[in-house]
């Protein structure tokens, strides 16, 4: 299927309402002309630096301003960041996410670390992608220069939801980072939260705001809002698979060869729920046993999973590496 990036709100809007058995078919359709839809990468997320962020995001345990059970934690260091890393990779993981609990990077020795950070993992033969928040032109093109090969910065929900949700940046500081993360020829990681009390209109509007920019998103990653006793959304019922399906295949649709991130809430699903998420052209999964600060399913669950399913972990740079040279600080 031929990408396009001139969506109209009403053709994506039919696409999510189409009945659910043609939609999934529709979508698994597109995801099988690719060779390699069997293979579904698996990443492993770690939080850096957790806790005591100035942000309001009202879905997140790691804003200071919430009275939640999260324990704020100082940077790690960089030979603890390597061992988990090795251990993600022996459980079968070809990327390592990375995030700090920032509202946006600064030039100080806690960004020098996450430079040795990126460093060390891509020494490492696996991809390496962080989420710090907001960043300008020069920090993303030193992470490139690093060798990082993804940025995750999500949109969250629509524009027009946006400031329900967020208060402290603005939806045109998240579109910019993810600019400023093209001109330094990352790849780009950027999705965003079912479950948070938006519209399907919300929904659609995200997605349409993804599929229209100049170049697809290498990946989107479709999180279900895990509610976190003390956030404001701690009372937000869990979201349906329906919906989640629903998302997934509409992101699959639109964006045919983007990554499709099965992503936050993968803990609460049965294992068939989750064959319907890679059937509607899912192609990828976060493993180990925390997403940041919630529960996840662990490598060996999801290993028993890929045999059942017949699906394959995707080898790290399936699409090629960065070409950089960096010297490894440990």
């Amino acid at each position: 299927m031929q990408t396009k990036h001139n969506w109209t709100k009403e053709e994506i809007l039919d696409i999510y309402n189409q009945p659910f058995l043609d939609l999934v078919f529709q979508a698994a359709s597109i995801h099988r002309e690719n060779e390699d839809y069997s293979e579904v990468q698996i990443s492993s997320l770690i939080s850096i630096k957790t806790g005591g962020c100035p942000e309001d995001c009202a879905y997140c345990p790691q804003a200071a301003r919430y009275q939640t059970d999260l324990e704020v934690q100082a940077m790690m260091k960089v030979e603890e960041v390597i061992e988990v890393a090795q251990k993600a990779k022996d459980g079968g993981a070809s990327r390592l996410c990375m995030g700090a609990a920032w509202r946006e990077v600064r030039d100080n020795r806690d960004f020098d670390k996450v430079i040795d950070m990126v460093k060390a993992v891509n020494s490492m033969d696996m991809e390496v992608c962080c989420t710090l928040g907001m960043l300008n032109a020069d920090q993303a093109q030193r992470l490139a220069d690093a060798g990082l090969y993804a940025y995750n910065h999500n949109l969250d929900t629509s524009e027009e939801d946006y400031k329900r949700i967020i208060s402290t940046r603005t939806y045109d500081d998240r579109l910019k980072t993810i600019e400023n993360v093209r001109k330094a020829k990352l790849t780009v990681c950027s999705g965003g939260i079912i479950g948070l009390g938006e519209t399907v209109n919300d929904r659609v509007a995200m997605i349409r705001v993804l599929a229209n920019m100049p170049q697809h998103p290498e990946s989107v990653p479709v999180n279900a809002l895990v509610p976190v006793k003390g956030t404001p959304l701690a009372e937000q019922p869990r979201v349906a698979i329906w919906d989640m399906v629903r998302m997934i295949a509409t992101v699959r649709i639109v964006m045919p060869k983007t990554v499709v991130r099965l992503s936050a809430g993968r803990n609460e699903m049965s294992t068939l729920e989750q064959a319907f998420c890679f059937m509607a052209g899912a192609n990828s999964i976060f493993a180990g046993d925390k997403l940041l600060t919630t529960p996840n399913p662990e490598f060996k669950d999801d290993m028993l999973m890929f045999e059942l399913l017949g699906l394959t972990p995707r080898k790290a740079f399936k699409n090629g590496r960065p070409q950089v040279k960096v010297e490894v600080v440990v």
